[in-house]
């Protein structure tokens, strides 16, 4: 065991004191080990006290020429995943894997310098050295999403439990693991109001989130067949009273959206479309942070202010200047 695997440890422990998400914790560990890998068996060293910028800028380019899956922390993850298998095996990493990569790593080293670990941080003179390369959201439209709705059997259990939980992300913006969390408790039917408790959030900030008198009508017989079969102190249960899986749901929903012929689809797409959609109807971007539990209003422009030509236009014609200013009608 080198020293960067002890370094890597106790910045993982310190993670871990954090209460840091398990899911945010596991992509650091991977991008750390993977580096850890090329330091040891590339550039032969084995402490990270002795990484310099050079080694961070060779890194980048190391990454760019090697395909997908070609870089794995150990033997052990090529043996378990079998990354052989898979079509996409040496294509290009994208850029924004990269980057996240690159991400990770600066935290860890920005770790270890604020606590002397190591005397000089290699990426203190790395500015953003890649593009973000932004994705457009995916865009649900109306008939798509009508025809989603309408293509679940409601007579069974779980297809009416997910498509419930489809149309609430679709109302509230809630991340997918915090919806699957709810508790009958946290969910105020005559505000029409969900509470989502710190542990069950990203930021580990507790918030409200609200929901439409139609979502209720639907929340509402959706608890009515619920209560019915299945005794769970949980708004959305298995079989056995319990929360449903993240991933359990995401094959579900992709087998769904695979009925209407909905392609690439993924359940983030429904809090995608919901901040889009709020701002096209006239919602400001500080109401959408908050609703949406961003740490910052950047964080929410980075990640859905990609509006089109037709976005912007139809946005614009309701607020010309010029139009109200001569009470007429812009079109």
């Amino acid at each position: 065991m080198v020293q960067f695997d002890y370094d890597i440890d106790n910045f993982m422990s310190d993670c871990q004191l954090r209460d840091l998400r398990p899911k945010t914790m596991q992509s650091y560990e991977q991008s750390l080990r993977i580096f850890e890998k090329y330091m040891v068996d590339v550039q032969q060293v084995t402490e990270a006290s002795a990484v310099k910028e050079e080694h961070i800028k060779e890194y980048i380019q190391y990454l760019r020429n090697r395909g997908k899956y070609t870089v794995v922390a150990n033997e052990q993850s090529r043996k378990s995943n079998t990354p052989q298998n898979r079509p996409d095996l040496n294509k290009p990493i994208s850029e924004t894997t990269i980057n996240n990569y690159l991400r990770n790593m600066k935290v860890f080293f920005n770790y270890l310098f604020e606590n002397h670990y190591i005397k000089k941080n290699p990426f203190s003179r790395i500015k953003k050295k890649l593009t973000n390369e932004h994705k457009a959201v995916g865009f649900i439209s109306d008939e798509d999403f009508r025809n989603l709705i309408q293509c679940f059997d409601k007579s069974k259990f779980f297809e009416y439990r997910d498509c419930t939980i489809i149309e609430l992300i679709m109302d509230t913006g809630m991340r997918i693991g915090e919806t699957l969390l709810i508790e009958l408790s946290d969910v105020d039917m005559v505000r029409r109001s969900i509470y989502l408790p710190p542990e069950n959030t990203k930021g580990k900030k507790g918030r409200m989130v609200f929901f439409s008198a139609e979502m209720g009508r639907n929340l509402k017989s959706w608890l009515q067949f619920k209560d019915r079969y299945r005794d769970s102190d949980y708004l959305f249960c298995t079989n056995n009273g319990k929360p449903v899986q993240v991933n359990d749901f995401e094959r579900n929903f992709r087998m769904y959206a695979s009925r209407i012929g909905l392609k690439k689809a993924h359940p983030h797409m429904l809090r995608n479309n919901f901040a889009k959609r709020f701002l096209l109807n006239g919602g400001d971007i500080y109401t959408l942070s908050r609703l949406l539990g961003h740490s910052s209003v950047t964080v929410t422009e980075k990640a859905y202010l990609d509006l089109n030509e037709e976005d912007l236009r139809v946005n614009y014609v309701p607020y010309s200047p010029l139009a109200r200013m001569m009470h007429k009608k812009a079109y």
